[in-house]
This record gives C-alpha cells, sequence and structure tokens, in this order.
C-alpha cells in the first residue's frame, strides 16, 4: 500500500511537470482522442481496447517519441500502449489485474502523453468503461478445492447427509441437479443432499458417487463429484476356530517363540479376518499375543527353577477376541501351558573363592576345605541336578589333592618349607576346581582357591658384623649419620628388622647422644661430639623382629679436629696515650694471653685486621706464642695533617695456623679468635682544668606489656583489689584503736579559728630528681713538660692533675614546686650532711648564708638544667626520638 502511494505521488508530480509543458508549448498532435471506449472483463492480456492517430509537425525531421500513459484515474496498470502501424497505436490490456466488473471500477480515465522532436507535446484523455458479462456459477468450501468424500453408517434413516456451497458472480439464482438418477440419494433446490433410505452394508454397494451440477439462469454449469461411503456396523459376536486347550514347552525359550496360533472369525464379516482383535486378559508376564494375527508368543524368561514356577509349573492364560478395538462384541478362551524342566544351570558354589591359610611344615594328609557343603545345582529335575568335582590344577597343585570327585575334600599331600629353595619366594598357592554337572550339556563352573602359607619365626636376627667401629670428627653436625649397622635372618619372607640402642651412648651432660634408625639402622649423632671430654663411645645395638632379638657392639671413635677458637684475655680494653709516646714503647705495660684447647701455645699468630690507621700499633710477638704486647710501631703526626684520628678502635685477630705449612692452610681448620682494643690519643696539656666537668643523667623507664598477655591486668587488678582490701581493713582496726585509746579534745580546741585563712585547694607538685655524677678517670699519663702525673677520660677528653685521695661531691637533689596562690615559688636545695647525735643545731651566721648563696644559686641552676633536660628527652620520646645514651666508661 505505501509504495503505491508514492508510486501516486511521483505520477502526479510529472502529471504537473507535463502540464506546466504542455501549456508552454501544447500543440494537436494526438488524433482520435479524447473519446471513450469499453472493454469488457476479465479481457485477457493483449486484448485491443482502443486505436488512435499520432500527427507530426511539417518542422519535426525524425517523427515523435511513443506516447505514454502518464496518469490513470483511478490508478491501475490494467492498460497499455502498443504500436500498432505507422504514427497508429493502440491501447491493450495488461492482465495484471485482470479486470473484474464485480470487485474493481467500472470506469478508468487514461491520461496519454506525446511528444515531437521538435519539443511540442499533446496530452489527452482516454475513458475506459468496463461491461460486465455472464460467468460460470462457482463452487465454494471444500468442493472447490478437492473431490468430498462423505460417509454415512448402514442403517441411518434418511436424511441430510451434506450441503453443497455455490454462487453465481452476477448473484442470479441457481439450479442444482444430480447423477446418475437411480440412487437413493437426492439434492434439493438449495443444494441439500439426503438419502432416500436405510442403506444396508451387506446388500447395498458400500460406495457411491454423485455427479452435483449447477447451473444459472443462461444456462451456464459448473459439475463437481460427491463421494458417498456406506460403514458397516457390528452386530455379530467373533468365534474362536482352534480347538486345543494344553500346549507344553520347555523353559528358557528365547523371546519371540510361537506357543500356539489362535484363530478366530467374526460372522459380520466372513471373509476378512484380519478385522478381528486379539488380546490376553489376565496378567501374564511370560507371554503376549498379536493382536491381529492371534499368534501367542513368549515375550519373557521362563525359569522352571525360580519361584513361582518352581512349585506350580502351569500357566493359565485367558484370550479375548474382539471385532473391534472397543465397544465392540468379543469372546474369550483358556489355555493352560505346562512349562518342563531342563538341564539350564550349571552348579554354583557360594561363595566361589575360597582363602585359607596353612602354617609351614604342616604334616601331609592335613585337611583344609570341603567344597561340597558350599555348592548346589538349582535344576528342579533331580536328573539334572548332579555334579562332581574334577580337574584340580593351578600353581603348586602337586601339594594339594581331592579326596574324591563326589566329597570334594581339599588336603594337602606334603609339607611345605619355605625357606626351602624349591618354594623359595612362594607363599600363595593358587588353585583352580572344577564343578560339573554329569547329566548333558556338562554344565561347569570354576572355583578358585588361594591357600596362603603362614610362615613360622623359627630364626634370630645375624648381625652382618660381630662389632662395628665408626671414626667420626669431633665437629660433625648434630643430626648427621656416621654409619650404618645391619642384621638379617633366614626365615622367609624377611623379617622386618627393628633397631635400638640398649646400652652405652651417654655422657656426664647427654643421658643419649647417638640416635639409631628403627628401621634403616642409621646411627645419628644427637649432642655435638668433643674429643677434649670423651675420645671414644660404646654402644649396644639391638636387632629385632618383634619376638627374637640379637645385639652387636658399635664403637665410635671421636677424631680430634681443630674446632676450639683461641680465647684471649682481656678481649676488650680502653686506654690513652699521650701523643708524644716513644715509638717501641710497651702502650700503657698492655699485653694480651690467649689460651686454645686444641692448639699448641706456639701456633698463635697476632695481628690488627681493622681500625689501625698509619699502622702505628703492632704486637710483639706477633707470632708463636700464647702471649703478646701492644707496642706503638711509628710516631704520630697532627702537625702535618698525616694523621687527623684521635681514637683508634682495633680490632685484633688470633689465629691458630702459625704451625701450618702453605699448603696446609688451605685444607686445615683454622680457628680466629679477636680482641677489641680503644686507644684515645691525648694532645700535649696547654691550660690546667681546675674544674672537674660533670653532666647529669636523666633516666625514664616506661613498663610496657604485650598485649597477648591478657592475664596481667587481670592479675595486677586482683592484687590491686586484695591490697585495697587489706589497707581498709587495717584503717578500720587504727581508727577503732584510736577511738578507744585517745581522749576527746577540749572546748577550746574545738573552738572555731578567728580570722583564718580562706582554705585553697593545692596545687599538684611536680618532683625532678637529678643525681650528679663525677666524672671518672679511667686513665693516667705523664706531663712532658713539668713531669707531674694527670688523669684523664677516655671517651670525654677531661683531665685533671692527679691526687693523693680522690673528693666525691655529694648528690645534690633539686625539688621544684609549682607556684602558690600567692603568686611566691620555692625551691629547696637538699644535700647531706653528717652530724654527730650530740651536735646541736647552729644558726647560720651571716658568713653561712652567704657561702650557702652560690650554692643555692647553683642548685637552682643545675635544677633548671635538669628541668629542661628533662623536657627535651620527653618531647624527643612524643617525636618517636630516642635521645643518645652517653658513652664511654664510667
Amino acid at each position: 500500500m505505501k509504495n503505491r502511494v508514492v508510486q501516486m505521488m511521483k505520477s502526479m508530480l510529472l502529471l504537473l511537470i507535463l502540464l506546466g509543458v504542455v501549456s508552454g508549448r501544447r500543440s494537436q498532435l494526438l488524433k482520435g482522442l479524447p473519446a471513450t471506449t469499453t472493454v469488457e472483463e476479465n479481457a485477457a492480456a493483449g486484448v485491443s481496447v482502443y486505436t488512435f492517430n499520432v500527427t507530426v509537425s511539417p518542422l519535426s525531421s525524425e517523427g515523435v517519441a511513443i506516447p505514454t500513459i502518464v496518469n490513470s484515474n483511478p490508478l491501475t496498470k490494467a492498460f497499455d500502449i502498443e504500436p500498432k502501424g505507422d504514427l497508429e497505436y493502440r491501447i491493450v490490456t495488461t492482465g495484471n489485474p485482470v479486470l473484474d466488473y464485480e470487485t474493481m471500477p467500472k470506469s478508468f480515465d487514461l491520461q496519454i502523453f506525446v511528444e515531437d522532436t521538435t519539443g511540442r507535446t499533446d496530452l489527452n484523455i482516454l475513458t475506459v468503461q468496463v461491461t460486465d458479462k455472464n460467468e460460470r456459477p462457482v463452487f465454494r468450501g471444500n468442493m472447490a478445492i478437492q473431490t468430498v468424500a462423505i460417509y454415512v453408517l448402514e442403517g441411518a434413516p434418511p436424511e441430510c447427509i451434506y450441503q453443497v456451497d455455490a454462487a453465481d458472480p452476477e448473484n442470479a439464482e441457481l439450479n442444482y441437479s444430480l447423477l446418475p438418477a437411480p440412487v437413493p440419494f437426492l439434492v434439493l433446490e438449495s443444494g441439500a443432499i439426503f438419502s432416500t433410505k436405510e442403506l444396508d452394508y451387506e446388500k447395498d454397494p458400500h460406495c457411491y458417487f454423485l455427479n452435483i451440477t449447477v447451473t444459472d439462469p443462461d444456462g451456464l454449469s459448473s459439475s463437481k463429484t460427491v463421494t458417498i461411503n456406506i460403514i458397516n456396523i457390528n452386530d455379530e459376536r467373533p468365534y474362536f476356530t482352534t480347538k486345543q486347550r494344553i500346549y507344553r514347552i520347555p523353559e528358557e525359550q528365547s523371546p519371540g517363540t510361537v506357543v500356539a496360533n489362535i484363530t478366530a472369525k467374526d460372522p459380520d464379516d466372513e471373509d476378512s479376518s484380519g478385522r478381528l482383535f486379539y488380546s490376553i486378559q489376565s496378567s501374564d508376564q511370560y507371554f503376549s499375543i498379536n493382536p491381529s494375527t492371534g499368534v501367542l508368543h513368549v515375550t519373557g524368561r521362563i525359569d522352571r527353577d525360580a519361584l513361582p514356577l518352581r512349585l506350580h509349573p502351569n500357566i493359565s492364560v485367558i484370550v479375548r477376541v474382539e471385532d473391534s478395538p472397543s465397544g465392540g462384541h468379543a469372546r474369550e478362551m483358556e489355555i493352560t501351558i505346562i512349562i518342563d524342566d531342563i538341564n539350564d544351570n550349571p552348579p554354583g558354589c557360594n561363595p566361589s573363592t575360597f582363602r585359607k591359610e596353612a602354617n609351614e611344615n604342616m604334616t601331609a594328609g592335613t585337611f583344609l576345605l570341603g567344597l561340597r557343603n558350599y555348592c548346589k545345582d538349582i535344576d528342579v529335575d533331580p536328573s539334572n541336578n548332579r555334579f562332581n568335582f574334577t580337574g584340580l590344577s593351578g600353581f603348586g597343585s602337586n601339594n594339594f589333592a581331592l579326596e574324591s570327585t563326589v566329597s570334594g575334600r581339599l588336603v594337602m599331600t606334603e609339607s611345605i618349607d619355605l625357606e626351602n629353595p624349591a618354594n623359595l619366594g612362594v607363599e600363595v598357592y593358587s588353585l583352580t576346581v572344577r564343578v560339573q554337572d554329569i547329566a548333558c550339556p556338562n554344565y561347569s563352573n570354576i572355583i578358585y582357591i588361594y591357600i596362603r602359607i603362614k610362615p613360622v619365626n623359627e630364626f634370630f636376627p645375624v648381625f652382618s658384623n660381630l662389632s662395628y667401629e665408626f671414626n667420626v670428627p669431633e665437629i660433625t653436625k648434630v643430626g648427621s649419620s656416621i654409619g650404618r649397622v645391619n642384621a638379617r635372618d633366614k626365615d622367609w619372607p624377611s623379617s622386618v628388622i627393628t633397631y635400638s640402642i640398649v646400652a652405652g651412648g651417654g655422657s656426664r651432660d647427654y643421658t643419649n647422644i647417638f640416635w639409631i634408625s628403627p628401621t634403616k639402622g642409621d646411627v645419628k649423632i644427637l649432642a655435638r661430639l668433643d674429643y677434649e671430654t670423651t675420645q671414644k663411645h660404646i654402644l649396644t645395638v639391638q636387632a629385632s623382629d618383634q619376638e627374637k632379638t640379637a645385639t652387636a657392639s658399635v664403637t665410635v671413635n671421636v677424631l680430634e679436629v681443630n674446632d676450639e677458637e683461641p680465647v684471649c684475655s682481656p678481649n676488650f680494653y680502653s686506654f690513652q696515650i699521650p701523643v708524644s709516646l716513644a715509638v717501641g714503647t710497651n702502650i700503657n705495660g698492655f699485653r694480651i694471653e690467649c689460651q686454645d684447647r686444641d692448639s699448641d701455645p706456639r701456633s698463635f699468630r697476632y695481628f690488627i685486621n681493622e681500625g689501625n690507621v698509619n699502622n702505628h700499633f703492632t704486637f710483639s710477638p706477633s707470632a708463636g706464642s700464647n702471649t703478646s704486647r701492644l707496642i706503638l710501631a711509628s710516631r704520630f703526626d697532627y702537625e702535618s695533617g698525616l694523621d687527623t684520628n684521635w681514637i683508634y678502635r682495633l680490632r685484633v685477630y688470633i689465629t691458630d695456623d702459625n704451625l701450618l705449612s702453605a699448603r696446609d692452610k688451605a685444607t686445615y681448620l683454622i680457628k680466629t679468635g679477636t680482641v677489641t682494643l680503644s686507644i684515645r690519643v691525648i694532645p700535649n696539656p696547654t691550660t690546667v682544668i681546675a674544674t672537674t666537668p660533670g653532666f647529669t643523667v636523666v633516666m625514664k623507664r616506661e613498663n610496657l606489656y604485650s598485649e597477648s598477655a591478657w592475664y596481667v591486668p587481670f592479675v595486677i587488678t586482683l592484687g590491686s583489689l586484695l591490697l585495697l582490701g587489706l589497707l581498709g581493713y587495717l584503717g578500720f582496726l587504727l581508727a577503732t584503736w584510736v577511738r578507744t585509746c585517745c581522749l576527746p579534745a577540749g572546748k577550746a580546741d574545738s573552738a572555731p579559728l578567728i580570722n583564718a585563712p580562706e582554705k585553697k585547694k593545692p596545687k599538684k607538685e611536680m618532683v625532678v630528681t637529678m643525681t650528679k655524677l663525677n666524672t671518672v678517670f679511667d686513665g693516667e699519663a705523664r706531663d712532658p713538660v713539668t713531669g707531674k702525673m694527670y688523669e684523664f677520660n677516655t671517651w670525654s677528653g677531661a683531665r685533671r692533675w692527679k691526687k693523693s685521695s680522690l673528693q666525691l661531691e655529694p648528690a645534690v637533689q633539686v625539688t621544684s614546686s609549682a607556684t602558690d596562690d600567692s603568686g611566691q615559688g620555692r625551691d629547696r636545695v637538699e644535700a647531706p650532711s653528717q652530724k654527730k647525735p650530740s651536735e646541736k643545731r647552729k644558726e647560720p651566721t651571716a658568713e653561712t648564708k652567704a657561702a650557702a648563696k652560690p650554692l643555692a644559686r647553683q642548685s637552682e641552676t643545675s635544677g633548671q638544667d635538669g628541668l629542661r633536660l628533662q623536657k627535651q628527652k620527653e618531647e624527643s620520646e612524643d617525636r618517636g626520638l630516642s635521645s643518645p645514651a652517653p658513652q664511654g666508661r664510667y
């Protein structure tokens, strides 16, 4: 529909253009137009409708173009223009679509356009009118497309059996007729077909062919054939023609085996037995019957030896024959089928596989197994269920035998020794016995018998050696295997030998130094061996096969290895030397003395591995002795800039390879001891330090515990609660004692104070305890200018002249408290003092006060410094930093 609209719009546009052209240069080129003509409906393609001519202009030399139908009203493609002769054309039908007076428009206006070579055009209209034509009647419904078949039951009363549907294109009245005439049917003016009598299938024809003709008033007609089939009805019962009622078959017939052929007839149709339907009424799992032919055959397995046929071998079957699958006439008959037994089962044994055990060295004739107790034949007939035992075979069957073929008793024929070379490796004998029917076809089964010979433990384990000796270096790692013991016994199969240490292998520090693998016999060490302590270990190893045991001696010789490091005293020392110390001087008389448990004293060699900048230091002797002194090898030169270090940290190595050759050093184990020395070079003194420098150490302790130790706060809380309870109880006892022992105060005491100052809340007091420690002077030297002895600190470099006795400064405790409400501050300086018990307290004089002021100021200054140091340390701890601890010797 959409395409038609688009095409119509295109045609109208073209028409407007042509009209514009024609209006501009229109001439009379089409002769015979405009005109009106007619055409019959249903005209075939190519039927001429109208003829017209085209004139040529004198100025045109090549003629004109073929005229075209540019538009039609209504729009159609049913017409076209064809050339008929020279400048003569005709309008013809296209056949697409076929013109129909009843369903299509009655008139079409065709617009014809022509143009010559000079551009002259002409446009005229041809009106085509469609005329009506008488048409044949047509059948509708099923009769229009196929031959209609009608089925009528015999015995049905006269009635309408079909309605013919036909129509005339011109809507004229139609007349119906039927041929042939001598049939029991008629057709009415309405087209209804009626039967005229009750039809009999057995007497009348089974089928009728009626020719139905429909005619219009002008005599045009159409014909169709109608087939009428008479359906037979069933009114008689069928009857069986088979007389036999008992059948006998053997059991185990294959499915499909025919048992009987049941036949029957129907009086309604004697000539067609295929119209009967057979079935089995009783529930039967063994047989089925062909519903069309009546052949009874086997469908399931028929086993005479199984229940219920074992007790009742007769099967009753009720056969039914019907002349219709449903609702027809039927008759029934009972037949009996007897099942005969055959020899179809082999004798069977339960179980069919036997496993027996027998000890080795069992005597000949020993009974092992009675097979008849486990075997039977389930056939019903006694002639079919007898069997015997034959064919004993298999590996080692010569050691066994059947007493008789009837009893099936299996016995041993000779003793079996597993250690015998003829039987070595044989532990299980596989035998087979055939159990077979005596009756044909001699069915049989195989019985499998596995006889396991149980070994007897007859022999003791025997070690491969009576004693073992292993040489083990003392540096062998713990867990290493140092050897293996092995034991066997002559039993077969070989017994599992288990090894253990039953004696020896202990020391003063360890109960068990050695361990042996229980399955492999590998001996391993559990603790470090020490040649210097024990040179030999003797073990007693036991081998057991769970019943019998044997022992062997194992000697472990510990081989000496250089595994001890030289140990020197002292291993750390710190001292100071003057810068002007002479070369070759034994520094501060220092020497080291070394010992090695497994090396000769002459094997020591001394060398400084680290920190000996410019090689100022050496040891003498450097090798061959267990003692050596520290010697200044070269003078210090700080003035020229050759030396810049004032502190030397020497790392001294002492090795025990002095007595080894160069070739042995590559393979011999060498041990090294270490000694660390800290040497501070003191420059020449230029000024005398009158005071002793000091420093203050503020220590902060923080108690930490792991979060996983959940019980710690619980224990602390519980202990605190118990302690508080105890203190409360003691306080209660004390209050009770005071109340009972002390008298009440007088009235004057209870009188309120007049003009008492207002009580203010005390502020918290912060106490910082600082300890002033004296500098420890751990070295001494002689001043090369004055010749006096002075003391010095190796870390800070502080010096003082040596005195006959040291005076220790007392510890000072500074307590700083917060200011009170009046804005006044307090500082307390406390110093320990020694007084005699009888000495009275003296009033301080002006001189004493004057001398105490500097001390107080010094204490206050020290307290403030301590507070600042404490505050700085707390701030550094809050930032996650740790303040460096003072280093040196104090």
